[in-house]
């Protein structure tokens, strides 16, 4: 059982397709005062059909298209005029550098901007108001910890989910007897459906004969684990044991996905790696009058299988540490090196550690040693990343807020993990593509796009 709208996305994506050419002609209206004839109507339909379906790809990237989290929806009028003003800076150029078409739309384009932000913003805001006007299953969550809160407060604030927590049940509060009461009370009262409970959970396994019985009212029971991986696209790590691993976690090979994904990484590492040979000099002038030193540096990695593996970055610090830490050395982001990151430049000699297999572009980021055998002591389940082969970008380092870096940091890495855990559970050539796209937003964003 799901607990989300399924169709959310598709109806967004039909809407926004429909309001992109309602905008069109509104915009020509207004442009005109007064309605367009068939000829205007054709003269603006074939280039701006091209655009529109740049645009949705964009609306992709953007994130238009996922979940709307509580904090999605707080971010959506921004995040709409931001993609639109994006999209129309596309579309400039579109018409102007690529002269294919006779209409060169310089106020038509402005008052598009105007009028698709209204319309865009408007039909999502109804969306997500009839997503909260709909009727929502009552349900009952029977766990513990912090992940069973975070769980509750995000699904209970947040309208796009078809049920509603009416009671929450902390085993580790309530003995046996009470829980009984607590649950057939709760039922009868509050007319719960569903129930959602840690089955992981020890101190659930004798409160289970308790639940048994409630099959024959038509009561549903959705496994807490299952819930939280759908809401926060991650493990929940603390509802996972050894059985769990052994369900979903699989070494054997995934031969088309593993063959699709490697002929993808040699052609897209060949081509971007070609391209990004224009910026060696530059960065080589830029390094050499910055501190006079290496162009390149060489660091030890954990790759697939906990081997060995040495990554080529641009330099971008005074020494190379090799992620050694505890060793002392003296290490300061250089001027330039400050540039190199935040444009992440730095990283484009790593395309020909894909190139030979070192790495994917898409998968966990491979950690240094010392780190990473820390973590396995602390964290675990930890080495179950090596099971599959490192990469470029990943799902964690798309949507972790606060990751670890150049520290040592075992509640953060713990959250990171929950999210390759995910990716290695669920990956697909689907979720690269969209890992990949994601990508491109967050490269973006990093360089104030």
């Amino acid at each position: 059982m799901g607990i989300e709208n399924r169709w959310e996305s598709t109806i967004l994506f039909l809407g926004d397709i429909v309001l992109f050419y309602v905008a069109l002609w509104v915009s020509l209206t207004l442009r005109y005062f007064e309605l367009p004839d068939s000829l205007t109507i054709y003269a603006h339909l074939l280039p701006f059909s091209i655009i529109f379906i740049a645009w949705t790809l964009s609306f992709f990237i953007a994130g238009l298209y996922d979940k709307h989290t509580l904090l999605l929806r707080k971010r959506l009028p921004s995040l709409i005029l931001k993609t639109q003003v994006l999209n129309s800076v596309m579309a400039i150029l579109f018409f102007y550098f690529i002269p294919l078409f006779q209409i060169t739309p310089k106020t038509n384009l402005f008052i598009y901007l105007v009028v698709s932000f209204v319309f865009i913003l408007g039909w999502r805001l109804s969306v997500v108001a009839l997503a909260g006007s709909a009727l929502r299953e009552k349900a009952i969550l029977i766990g513990t910890g912090p992940e069973m809160r975070e769980l509750e407060y995000e699904v209970n604030k947040n309208p796009r989910y078809h049920i509603n927590f009416v009671r929450v049940i902390d085993v580790e509060k309530v003995n046996e007897t009470d829980f009984k009461n607590e649950i057939i009370n709760t039922i009868y009262a509050q007319g719960v459906t569903t129930i959602v409970v840690d089955l992981q959970n020890d101190k659930v396994t004798p409160l289970i004969p308790h639940l048994y019985n409630l099959i024959f009212s038509k009561m549903r029971f959705v496994d807490k684990y299952k819930i939280y991986e759908e809401v926060f696209d991650r493990e929940p790590l603390s509802l996972l044991g050894d059985s769990w691993f052994l369900e979903n976690i699989s070494q054997a090979p995934h031969l088309i996905y593993d063959a699709i994904k490697r002929f993808m990484d040699i052609v897209i590492s060949l081509v971007l790696g070609a391209l990004s040979l224009i910026l060696y000099p530059f960065v080589w002038i830029a390094v050499k009058l910055d501190d006079d030193g290496a162009i390149f540096t060489y660091q030890n990695r954990v790759g697939q299988d906990n081997k060995n593996i040495r990554l080529i970055k641009f330099r971008t610090m005074t020494a190379n540490d090799h992620g050694e830490w505890s060793k002392g050395i003296k290490n300061e982001v250089t001027r330039v090196g400050r540039f190199l990151r935040k444009t992440r430049i730095d990283e484009l000699p790593q395309l020909w550690n894909v190139l030979v297999g070192d790495i994917s572009l898409i998968g966990p980021r491979p950690e240094f040693r010392e780190p990473a055998e820390a973590y396995a002591e602390q964290i675990p389940y930890y080495n179950v990343r090596y099971l599959i082969k490192p990469g470029l970008s990943g799902w964690a380092q798309i949507y972790q807020k606060e990751a670890p870096h150049h520290d040592v940091d075992i509640t953060q890495t713990r959250e990171k993990l929950s999210y390759d855990l995910y990716y290695i559970k669920n990956r697909s050539v689907w979720l690269d593509i969209k890992i990949a796209l994601k990508t491109i937003k967050t490269l973006l964003s990093q360089v104030g796009i």
